[in-house]
This record gives C-alpha cells, structure tokens and sequence, in this order.
C-alpha cells in the first residue's frame, strides 16, 4: 500500500506541472507566427505602434505603468520593420502534436525550475528532445520567449531579437523550409511566462 501510495504522489508530481501549460496561449502564438509570415507588412504595422511605447530604451507595457528595458531600444524595432517591409509573404505553419510535446518537455521543466536556454538538465537538447516524439526532415529549430504574456507580444519579442547577434530567432520564424511546428507555454518562475516553439521541414509522430 505504501508503495501504491507513493507511485501515485510521483506521477501527480510528474502530471501536474504539465497541466499548467496554457494550450490556448500556444496556438494563438502559432497563429501569430503564421500571421507574421503569410502577412509581413501587416506586421509591420504592429510594429510601428510597438515602436510609440518607446521612451529612451524601455518601453510601457500596454494597461500599466511598468516599464521594459532593452538593450538597443528603438534601433532594433527599427531594423525589424525594415526587414519586414521587405519580406516576401511565406506559407503558413501547419501544428504539429509531437513537436508541440517536445517543447513541452522544456517548459515543464524550466517552469519548475527556473531555468533558461535550449538545453534542459532532464529534458535535454532540442533534437533529443524532437526525437523521442517522432522523425523530422530536413532541418530542425527551436525558438524560446520569455516574458510577455500575450502571443503578439511573445512574437513581435522575438522577431525583434533585441539584443541577440544575428537575430536567430528572426531566421527561424520566417525561414522558408519550415512546414510545420510546435508550441508549448506555461508560467515562469522568474519570468512569469515562457513559450517554446519547435520548428521542423516535416514531421511524423
């Protein structure tokens, strides 16, 4: 009995955090990935009303008085809109259950523990992760926001990039190979939310 007992306490442990992510939040952020590529200038747009929040190099978030600092400020909204004003409009991204578990893994993980990066200390890399939930094609990426809790401002974080060298996250959202993808998001210890989405040529469960 007591080992019945404590194989239950074990899997609520496991279970209970996964129940915390919010599945509504993951699809409205594939829409709005799937809006930003089917529709840049569109974008774009939104963009230049993100860009009049800007005082110096933080910014006010929408309905209150807190504001964000950035590294760049309005020098990186600036080349965004640049950028989308010259992207050609790509395919949407279809949803994808297994790479939708793979991201899942990590922000289950990083949820409890508070950590960051692409790399889980249980979960693993990326492409560990990837294939324990099916066989990708041709490539693979992975992107990871933290912070905003609604899916445009998740997006407009990371087409943006500020602060990050090459703006990889940039690349992935509208990299032309990609046909299908996953997302995965839940709270943050330290960051309030997190989402982690899955990118893949193709995939099968």
């Amino acid at each position: 009995m007591r080992l019945f007992h404590l194989t239950i306490c074990l899997l609520i442990a496991l279970v209970a955090p996964a129940s915390a992510l919010d599945e509504n939040l993951a699809r409205q952020v594939l829409a709005e990935i799937n809006l930003a590529r089917t529709a840049p200038h569109t974008y774009g747009g939104f963009l230049r009303e993100f860009r009049s929040r800007f005082r110096g190099k933080s910014y006010l978030l929408p309905g209150n008085t807190t504001r964000v600092k950035t590294v760049e400020g309005k020098a990186a909204v600036d080349e965004a809109i640049r950028f989308l004003s010259r992207q050609k409009p790509l395919p949407p991204l279809s949803w994808s259950d297994g790479l939708a578990a793979a991201a899942a893994e990590l922000a289950v993980e990083q949820g409890r523990s508070g950590g960051t990066g692409h790399v889980g200390r249980q979960s693993r890399g990326m492409k560990e992760r990837i294939e324990r939930h099916g066989s990708w094609e041709r490539q693979i990426a992975e992107n990871i926001g933290y912070g905003p809790k609604s899916a445009r401002e998740m997006v407009m974080q990371l087409i943006i990039d500020d602060g990050v060298k090459g703006r990889g996250h940039r690349k992935n959202t509208f990299a032309r190979p990609f046909t299908t993808a996953g997302v995965a998001c839940g709270p943050h210890p330290r960051f309030d939310t997190m989402c982690v989405i899955d990118f893949a040529g193709g995939f099968r469960d």
